[in-house]
């Protein structure tokens, strides 16, 4: 049985953020992965195995080595998803540096 994760429960956790950061200018196995941090490696194994559940990363196979690396697809969804609120909040925020500009502290 294939679980579904949700991808925004994925990307919560700080460790698989870092772990996106690290494959996105390249592959990587799953050993060179886990020796950027310092936890056991099945951990680490535990968080590759939640990020291509949710097709956030793919592997490679080529030998006997797994590559991962990033899905670009969907990171575009998230990205696609986000950008509204992007928006709303760049919107937000230049109102509010207008209206601090112009504030005038009573004396």
């Amino acid at each position: 049985m294939k679980i579904r994760r949700d991808v925004f429960q994925a990307i919560a956790d700080p460790t698989r953020r870092a772990i996106l950061v690290l494959v996105a200018t390249q592959s990587m196995t799953a050993g060179a992965i886990a020796s950027n941090f310092d936890t056991a490696r099945p951990t680490v194994s535990k968080h590759l195995q939640i990020l291509t559940e949710c097709e956030l990363l793919e592997q490679e196979q080529n030998g006997r080595e797994i590559y991962y690396h990033l899905n670009p697809q969907k990171i575009k969804e998230i990205s696609d998803f986000i950008e509204p609120f992007r928006k709303l909040w760049d919107e937000r925020f230049n109102k509010l540096e207008a209206i601090m500009k112009n504030y005038k502290p009573k004396k």
